[in-house]
Order: C-alpha cells, then sequence, then structure tokens
C-alpha cells in the first residue's frame, strides 16, 4: 500500500519549485514514478507530498544549442531513443536506452529520474558519463551546473538538493573521428537490471586517441569513470594490445559487490572483457583500422 500524501499539480517549474522549498524534505518531485512509486510502496519514502512535474514544458525538449545537445530532464527513455539527433550525436546513449527495461517502462522513465534515483546500475550513466555529461539542477535560489562524475555520490545517493528538479542534460557535439559503443550485460536479454554496463567513447585521430572516456555501471557503489585506463589510451597509437592493457586498467577501477546476479569476481573480469571489446568497436567506428 502507498502511504497517505498531497498530490500537487504545478503549472510551471517556478509553482513547482516554490512548494518543493516551502516543504522540504517532505515533499518529493515525481515524473515518470517508476522508481518513486517502488520506494513508496516499500516504505523507503513516506513524503508528505508529491509535486507532478512530469508534464511541465521547461523539463521537456530534445536540442542543439551553442555546440551542446540540450535534453531536458522530464524527457522521457522512449523519446531519446527515437529521436534523430540523439541517434546523429549521441548513438552510445541511443544503445543504452535501447536495453533500457521494458517498453513499457520506457515510455514512462525519464532521464532525470534515472539519474536521480542514484542506482549503480542506472541504464543511461555510464553512456552519459561517457558523453561527459553536465547536470543543471534548479532551485528557487538558481541553476547550477555540476559535472555527472560529481552528481553520483554513493549508492541511491546524488549532489541534488530536496528543492531542486534535474531540468537539463548537457555535453559538447562530440568532434569528427568520434566513435561510441555501449553494452549491457544481464541475465537475460530484456527488462533486466545489469550485471556490468561498459559506455566507451573515443576521439580518434589517424589511428591515434585523442579523447577517451570510460564508464562502467553496477561495479562500484556508483556509476565510475575508469579515469586511469583514459589517461593511458590518449597519445597512443591505437592496437588491440593496447586495448588489452587499458582494459585491465579499467577492471583495477572497479569495487564489485557479490549478490543474486554474480559474484564479485565475475563483474572484475567482465569489465575488462566488456571495455576491451567496446574500446575495440569504438575506435572502428571512429574510423580506426587494425
Amino acid at each position: 500500500m502507498l502511504p497517505e500524501f498531497e498530490f500537487v499539480m504545478p503549472r510551471s517549474l517556478d509553482d513547482a519549485l516554490q512548494v518543493l522549498a516551502v516543504g522540504s524534505p517532505d515533499v518529493l518531485p515525481i515524473a515518470g514514478g517508476t522508481n518513486l512509486t517502488v520506494d513508496m510502496r516499500s516504505g523507503r519514502y513516506e513524503p508528505k507530498v508529491v509535486v507532478n512535474i512530469e508534464k511541465l514544458p521547461e523539463l521537456s525538449g530534445i536540442r542543439r544549442e551553442n555546440g551542446q545537445i540540450c535534453v531536458g530532464g522530464g524527457v522521457k527513455i522512449a523519446e531519446l531513443l527515437k529521436d534523430g539527433l540523439i541517434a546523429e550525436t549521441a548513438p552510445v546513449l541511443k544503445a543504452a536506452c535501447a536495453v533500457f527495461a521494458s517498453p513499457l517502462i520506457r515510455n514512462r522513465a525519464t532521464v532525470g529520474g534515472n539519474l536521480v534515483d542514484g542506482s549503480p546500475a542506472a541504464d543511461t550513466a555510464p553512456s552519459l558519463l561517457a558523453l561527459d555529461a553536465e547536470v543543471e539542477l534548479t532551485s528557487q535560489e538558481g541553476r547550477r551546473r555540476i559535472p555527472l562524475d560529481e552528481f553520483f555520490i554513493h549508492v541511491r545517493k546524488t549532489a541534488r538538493q530536496p528543492n531542486e528538479v534535474v531540468t537539463a542534460l548537457r555535453w559538447a557535439v562530440p568532434k569528427p573521428g568520434t566513435g561510441s559503443a555501449f553494452y549491457k550485460l544481464g541475465l537475460r536479454k530484456a527488462d533486466a537490471i545489469s550485471v556490468v554496463s561498459v559506455a566507451v567513447v573515443l576521439e580518434v585521430e589517424k589511428d591515434v586517441c585523442r579523447k577517451a572516456r570510460i564508464a562502467l555501471g553496477s561495479v562500484a557503489p556508483r556509476p565510475i569513470r575508469a579515469k586511469n585506463a583514459e589517461q593511458f589510451l590518449i597519445g597512443k597509437v591505437l592496437s588491440r594490445d593496447v586495448f588489452e592493457e587499458a582494459a585491465a586498467l579499467a577492471a583495477q577501477a572497479v569495487s564489485p559487490i557479490s549478490d543474486v546476479r554474480a559474484s564479485a569476481e565475475y563483474r572484475r573480469r567482465m569489465s575488462a572483457v566488456l571495455t576491451r571489446r567496446m574500446l575495440a568497436q569504438a575506435a572502428e567506428r571512429a574510423g580506426w583500422k587494425e
């Protein structure tokens, strides 16, 4: 059973922020509700007021502006999956959306909600980390932007304050010569929580790596970047041996647990295997030839 609460439907973002400012932390925003509803049923959250931000126009839209891609925090996963601009400039994110839960959930869940939940297994997190995304947080006091890598703090804990809403995500339009790849390993092909997920974005010029981003999910208390592996790749002439060494460094960055889905050792091993494969795929898509 859900606890009793007041349900507020503001007409604008300003109205929603006013309610959050007055009542936080006993007031929670809701958009798709795919995480919050479950948590309220379990007793994890018992808000006195729930603010519906699902249809606020300020949280919608996918657009290119000032050399960046801007995605509203209220954009549904299904919208990302179908959007031509995402397919063109962020195929790594489209790949993650394609394996996000089920069609029913994709039509309800929002990208902002997926990140705010703070799950180490959040499906969109590795791809957005690999894209160097920033999170835009808005309250009555104003707006602030922080790198997504700093947004995740620990298991189901983020930098969002109770009076803030994720209004947008932003990342730079990738340069020519950029390739990307994403893979989610689960216990079944659909509607599964990831065992390990890996996203890679590489910028390559004449087979030399100019920029590298490697992000992993479900292998640490929060989604992480494998920064030592990224630094190792910069300036290297790409090869299978280089991918192998970078993958080994990525595996050193993880701190997995054993649970009902997999052992810690299996997660560590698959972190290396999948990183190596995604590096090769991303490099090939960037123009690298073995």
